[in-house]
């Protein structure tokens, strides 16, 4: 048991010896403050270039298969509600006001959309039309994948996998683990650093997406409609403690909590339409 004690604390160590803390965002009306280590020699430059690659690879590849809509009803909602979403981010870190912002829908069954890092976003047609979303849920759903991008939650996650990689390598040769003992210490690091810290993640970009489509004028409350819809239509879900999502039901009670921070600038920016 001291093993596994010791090799969860060399993870930590060997993660924050190659990492800087960075403050990606202020917190908001919402609150999100927490101390975020990336790996120093990744900048998000970096990050931004590559998955800006392999952002235009997915669109080329949709296009050439014909199901990249740019002209539908629901590619001009999403431009739409986009337009008055991304003004939003500065308010969060102001260098996004200079990221190449683009959004796009591939006709697909998905229910999923995502915002890569430098503000990257993909909707999949499914999600819109199988949860028969309103603008406020599209809002809700582009405001949480924009908060991850925001927070660099991707630059984040492949720092950790750096510091999984050196406490992989530094505690088989520390504490002379065979096949076996590697196989542990695999599941040690994982369960210790990645899984808490991605519920966490989610959480952010549930908190600051709310707070971006409020600022926008999006009604907040869209959110608990959305993951409403969601638990519906993903019937049964892992258990939360093993899952790197919050459980539907714990999501909305964090939603619903932090929905009267947002509502005063929900109502200011209507009166302001």
């Amino acid at each position: 048991m001291s093993k596994v004690v010791n090799l969860s604390g060399l993870a930590v160590a060997l993660l924050l010896a190659g990492c800087q803390a960075v403050n990606t965002t202020s917190g908001g009306a919402v609150g999100v403050e927490r101390k975020q280590y990336m790996f120093s020699m990744l900048s998000a430059e970096q990050v931004n270039q590559m998955y800006a690659q392999s952002y235009q690879q997915t669109l080329s590849e949709a296009s050439s298969k014909g199901v990249l809509d740019k002209t539908s009803n629901n590619a001009k909602r999403l431009q739409a509600v986009a337009a008055r979403l991304i003004p939003q981010a500065p308010r969060f870190r102001p260098d996004a006001a200079n990221w190449q912002w683009e959004v796009n829908l591939i006709k697909s069954p998905e229910l999923n959309a995502n915002c890569g890092p430098g503000g990257k976003i993909i909707f999949y047609s499914g999600i819109i039309e199988k949860l028969k979303l309103t603008d406020d849920e599209i809002a809700a759903i582009m405001g949480h994948e924009m908060a991850h991008a925001l927070r660099e939650h991707s630059r984040e996650a492949m720092s950790k996998a750096y510091g999984i990689q050196m406490a992989r390598q530094g505690a088989g040769a520390l504490l002379g683990l065979g096949e076996g003992g590697m196989a542990l210490a695999d599941t040690v690091v994982q369960y210790s650093l990645t899984l808490p810290n991605s519920r966490a993640n989610e959480n952010e970009a549930d908190l600051i997406g709310l707070e971006l489509a409020a600022r926008a004028g999006y009604n907040p409350n869209a959110a608990i409609s959305l993951w409403q819809k969601m638990e519906a239509a993903g019937g049964g879900a892992p258990p939360e403690f093993m899952s790197t999502h919050p459980s539907s039901s714990s999501r909305i009670a964090s939603l619903q909590a932090a929905i009267p921070k947002v509502m005063p600038l929900y109502e200011q920016a209507r009166a302001g339409r």
